[in-house]
């Protein structure tokens, strides 16, 4: 029997201390007897004497006029500041910044900075089905339809002889994200603004909220942007990825410039990367390279002779070891790659013709290693 008791009042005390409300959280713990308080009299001193010099270090600052004079005892919240997290390569967070925002600065030149972040914004709210009310381009401004968050929350206020000690709660947020983009294009600034809160419990509706809790609701917002838009980059790099290490098919034709190369089937973005890896397999040592201009300067070493065993076709070696170059260029879907010598002068149809087919061979191999 005694047992019996034990364990049923372990399970109570368990139940109890487990049943902490969130309010009892977010507030200070201990007395408020302070709020009873009162301001005592300053010491009165005879005209007779001199008054005494009192050190002012402990004094409390005078109230601005913005102070919210209602955040006294339980209603002052107690939980951490809500800071924006800049999860996104090339993100940062501006000291001293009030509102809700987050620079951006230009990382993947394949599309436009500002492009690339109202893509991910749109994205986030087709996730969450949440409509765009309205999207002004010229101004930089989209405006939510609302985010409605429905559950059941502890009652403080219920009796204990009550069924039930849960209310049903609605919470309602329309948000305003507008983007400030430098004139280069290459820095933006995205900031989130709560512009519509309702907020209902049980019976009682209220669409007040005070300056804490708004910046939370919209520190927290922008943190589930910045974070979708982080996993989109990871997933188009994942995706990349495997168009990179899938071979690619390939054929002699002229560049756009009209001279012999080899037309990769491949978009510019695919090929550049995969370069690197075909020119390590067949004997190349890169020795600088400038994407914006798909330009290779390279160095012949024939160190792999595995690949280069049968390169050429004829008993005369038409490629020495040495330096060259190539022009790597987009042509809408494919690409074209130019070989040259140091001296950037094109091979000619001999000399690509030779080089092509161990090119071919490489470059249309799966699972190259990265």
């Amino acid at each position: 029997m005694n047992k019996s008791l034990a364990l049923v009042s372990g399970l109570v005390v368990m139940a109890v201390s487990g049943c902490s409300s969130q309010l009892d959280n977010q507030t200070a713990s201990g007395s408020y007897e302070y709020l009873e308080a009162e301001q005592s009299s300053a010491i009165k001193t005879p005209e007779s004497l001199d008054k005494p010099d009192f050190a002012r270090d402990y004094d409390l600052p005078e109230l601005g006029p913005e102070a919210n004079q209602s955040l006294v005892g339980k209603q002052i919240p107690v939980t951490s500041p809500a800071l924006v997290h800049p999860l996104v390569k090339g993100s940062h967070v501006e000291e001293g910044q009030r509102e809700a925002a987050i620079v951006f600065d230009q990382v993947d030149d394949s599309v436009p900075l500002d492009q690339s972040i109202w893509n991910a914004l749109r994205s986030f709210l087709e996730k969450h089905q949440v409509e765009v009310a309205s999207f002004d381009q010229q101004q930089n401004r989209l405006v939510t339809e609302y985010f409605v968050v429905s559950e059941e929350v502890e009652d403080e206020n219920s009796p204990w002889y009550a069924l039930s000690d849960s209310i049903d709660t609605n919470l309602k947020r329309k948000f305003a994200f507008t983007m400030n983009v430098k004139p280069h294009g290459r820095t933006a600034t995205l900031s989130a603004k709560l512009v519509d809160f309702k907020k209902q419990r049980g019976d009682e509706v209220s669409n007040t909220i005070n300056n804490l809790e708004q910046r939370r609701e919209e520190v927290s917002m922008l943190n589930q942007v910045i974070a979708h838009y982080e996993y989109l980059i990871q997933l188009d790099n994942t995706r990349r990825l495997a168009e990179i290490r899938q071979g690619l098919q390939t054929e002699l034709a002229d560049s756009a410039s009209g001279d012999p190369a080899i037309i990769v089937d491949g978009k510019y973005d695919v090929v550049w990367p995969r370069m690197l890896l075909v020119l390590r397999k067949l004997g190349f040592a890169v020795k600088d390279l400038d994407k914006s201009n798909g330009l290779l300067f390279v160095t012949y070493t024939g160190e792999d002779n595995g690949w280069w065993g049968n390169l050429f076709s004829s008993d005369e070696q038409l490629l020495e070891q040495g330096n060259y170059r190539l022009q790597v260029a987009p042509m809408d879907e494919r690409t074209s790659v130019l070989f040259m010598n140091n001296e950037s002068e094109p091979f000619d149809s001999q000399q690509l013709g030779d080089v092509y087919e161990s090119f071919s061979d490489v470059m249309s191999q799966d699972n190259l290693d990265i």
